[in-house]
């Protein structure tokens, strides 16, 4: 295990067999945890200073907040579609009650407003196409600029078809300026059929960072800088990531640059992103 590659279950604390903190990673703002209830089971959660999501992985839920309820349907399992989802504010505890069990990814984000619990229903979540060929691969936009309304928190998952590429070219997002926004990422995998995937990070001479993981289902790779991708699935085996971004940035924007070394490969895609 590296800093920035944390294997599945080396972060678990109870009911939690992922957790990421802004401590924990070394940042400022971008949180993760999975929570994993049996059939029957419940779990509170504090907020704190972060603003959340309750975001199902597989089975449904009941999220309780102040006197709300959000029920939300879930999934099967992250392959099976996009899912709904609740927001939950900072400074707030809320509970998450499950009839059946499952996992729920609870995304966070250190905040400064204080913006009201709401649900995101599965029909307003925006799914795209993105590349061609070996580079195809579907987005889900939970909590993104013009998708989802928060006040730092940055949300998306992304599936690829074994044997395909993602989060390619490969980009980055750490410095303010035109084009680009600073924002620390997670990425959380799960892979279908127990499979692999790998997972590759590099830097500059100013910021190194040199990560190329061999990721399984449950494992985290942490962005702090530097160019990110290629996410790789092998052939015969989806692969599913969850993003969760978050910066000290005054606008909450999504904006990227990518590798120039690499960049050429997007014009070969034509309209698609």
């Amino acid at each position: 295990m590296s800093k920035h590659h944390l294997p599945a279950l080396s972060t678990s604390d109870g009911p939690f067999p992922t957790v990421v903190t802004p401590e924990s990673a070394g940042w400022g703002y971008s949180g993760l945890k999975v929570l994993d209830l049996p059939a029957g089971g419940s779990a509170k959660i504090a907020t704190g200073d972060a603003e959340h999501l309750v975001l199902p992985l597989s089975g449904s839920c009941r999220v309780t907040n102040v006197g709300e309820v959000f029920e939300l349907a879930g999934r099967k399992d992250v392959f099976d579609g996009v899912t709904d989802f609740a927001y939950l504010p900072r400074d707030t505890e809320f509970t998450v009650t499950t009839d059946a069990g499952g996992r729920f990814a609870l995304p966070s984000a250190r905040c400064e407003q204080r913006l009201p619990a709401r649900y995101g229903p599965a029909a307003d979540v925006p799914s795209e196409a993105r590349g061609a060929g070996t580079c195809a691969r579907e987005v889900h936009n939970y909590c993104l600029p013009g998708t989802f309304d928060a006040d730092r928190l940055l949300v998306c998952e992304v599936l690829t078809p074994g044997g395909h590429w993602s989060s390619y070219p490969p980009h980055k997002h750490d410095e303010h300026g035109e084009h680009e926004r600073e924002l620390e990422e997670i990425y959380y995998f799960e892979i279908a059929r127990d499979g692999l995937g790998y997972q590759r990070v590099y830097g500059t001479d100013e910021r190194p960072i040199d990560v190329l993981a061999e990721v399984r289902s449950g494992d985290v790779v942490l962005v702090p800088h530097g160019w990110h991708g290629p996410s790789m699935a092998a052939p015969g085996y989806d692969l599913y990531y969850l993003n969760v971004m978050a910066g000290p940035g005054p606008d909450r924007a999504w904006l990227i640059t990518d590798d120039p070394a690499h960049a050429w490969v997007r014009e070969t895609w034509g309209s698609t992103r």
